[in-house]
C-alpha cells in the first residue's frame, strides 16, 4: 500500500539545498509514496523563490529552473489538494485548537482531509512532513503521523 505524504510549502528541497534535501529527495524518489501538496503551497514556495533571487541568493537561471521544476513537479508528480470552502472553514477550526499561522492551519486541514478516508478504506495513513515545530505538533495533536527533514540531515 503506498504512504502518503503531505508536505507544506515551506518544503523546498530537491529544487534548493537544505537540511534533509536528501531524506526528502530518497522519500520522493519512491514511486510507492504520493506526494501531496496544498494548492496555495505551489504559490507559497514560487515566493520563497522569488525571494531568494530578490536578494541575490540564487542566480536568474537557478530561479527559473527552480520554478519551471516546481510547475513540472506540480503537474505530474504532485497530488494538489484543493482549498475549497470546506478546507477553509477546517482551518478555521484548527486556528481556534492549535497554534497555527494562517497558511499552516490551511495545509494541516488539507492533510486531515486526504488522511480520513486512507484511514477510513484501511490504507495507511499519510505522513504529515514539515520542518516547522509547532505545526509539526499541531498535526500530531490532531492525529496525524509526522516527521521532519531536519531530524534527518
Amino acid at each position: 500500500m503506498p504512504r502518503s505524504t503531505l508536505t507544506p510549502a515551506r518544503w523546498s528541497s530537491g529544487y534548493m539545498a537544505e537540511t534533509g534535501t536528501a531524506w526528502i529527495e530518497l522519500v520522493c524518489a519512491d514511486d510507492s509514496h504520493v506526494i501531496a501538496i496544498a494548492q496555495i503551497g505551489l504559490v507559497e514556495v514560487a515566493a520563497a523563490f522569488a525571494s531568494k533571487r530578490r536578494g541575490n541568493f540564487i542566480a536568474p537561471d537557478e530561479y527559473d529552473n527552480a520554478l519551471a521544476d516546481l510547475i513540472c513537479d506540480a503537474q505530474t508528480r504532485y497530488l494538489l489538494a484543493a482549498v475549497d470552502q470546506t478546507i477553509v472553514d477546517s482551518a478555521i477550526q484548527l486556528t481556534r485548537r492549535q497554534r497555527l499561522r494562517g497558511y499552516d492551519a490551511v495545509h494541516l486541514a488539507c492533510a486531515l482531509a486526504l488522511n480520513e478516508p486512507l484511514v477510513d478504506s484501511g490504507q495507511p495513513p499519510l505522513i504529515f512532513v514539515a520542518a516547522d515545530e509547532d505545526l509539526l505538533a499541531a498535526a500530531a495533536a490532531e492525529g496525524l503521523a509526522t516527521d521532519n527533514p531536519n531530524d534527518h540531515p
